[in-house]
């Protein structure tokens, strides 16, 4: 990933509840950035994304369901939701993300804008 571009880590906002930071991978191509954020626990109703200006907010509710007539005794997971901040490149096109969720793995296409896309230019001669 360039310095000019892509996903850099943006300090939590002033929210007073603890959350867990889940893992991200970022990939960048020629085209764009993919972003995966593993979200064990949450469902799709659970999930919340949210593009702002230039920032991007995941947050997930985990819903962990413990067989009826059973008490957990032990729990490796002490925090009941996922938050991570983003803060965006200005050469990508925050209003054609892509999102698909499967089996607790967040996956984000973001693209370049058109001005920040490799192009080539026509050489006329004469």
């Amino acid at each position: 990933m360039t310095d000019n571009t892509a996903v850099t880590k943006q300090a939590e906002t002033s929210r007073n509840d603890s959350a867990l930071l889940p893992p991200v991978d970022v990939i960048e191509d020629a085209g764009g950035i993919t972003l995966y954020a593993d979200l064990p626990g949450v469902s799709k109703e659970g999930l919340g994304l949210q593009v702002e200006a230039d920032t991007l907010t995941i947050e997930g509710e985990i819903t962990l369901a413990v067989p009826e007539g059973m008490e957990s005794s032990h729990a490796e997971v002490s925090l009941p939701r996922y938050r991570r901040v983003f803060t965006l490149s200005k050469e990508l096109d925050t209003e054609k993300v892509g999102a698909e969720f499967n089996q607790g793995v967040l996956k984000l296409r973001i693209p370049k804008a058109a001005h920040a896309q490799p192009r080539k230019i026509e050489v006329r001669v004469g």
